[in-house]
């Protein structure tokens, strides 16, 4: 541990000079703190809602919610166009980006995948 030089006014400890190194090293931990209490807050909301790593990482990688979702819970394009109520083909377009669903669809894909609409829906560009 580095010892600090410590500058005094009126005869009190008014500063600490560290090198510059040792600085870096103290907000890369104060930044991993942050981190870590924002996510501390988060997991300690009630209404809290965890999406799995992979989905998130194939919706930012491209591919579409529906289809991610689709995926992960192991249903085939069919399979969830039947339990949505929605033709296989518009599916396909839905999930190819080629048609934009419907109010209705997207809460009947919600339903059938077991999700939130939102989880359905492209994240806004940034």
């Amino acid at each position: 541990m580095i010892k600090p030089q410590i500058i005094e006014k009126d005869g009190k400890p008014e500063y600490a000079v560290i090198p510059v190194a040792e600085w870096r090293r103290i907000e890369a931990m104060l930044d991993e703190l942050e981190d870590i209490r924002a996510l501390d807050a988060a997991l300690a909301r009630p209404d809290r809602r965890m999406i799995p790593f992979e989905m998130t990482s194939a919706i930012l990688d491209g591919a579409s919610p529906i289809c991610a979702w689709r995926e992960h819970r192991g249903l085939s394009l069919d399979t969830l166009a039947d339990a949505a109520g929605v033709g296989s083909s518009r599916l396909a377009q839905l999930e190819a980006g080629k048609r934009e669903a419907s109010p209705d669809e997207l809460q009947r894909l919600a339903q059938a995948l077991q999700v939130q609409v939102d989880d359905l829906t492209d994240p806004p560009a940034p």
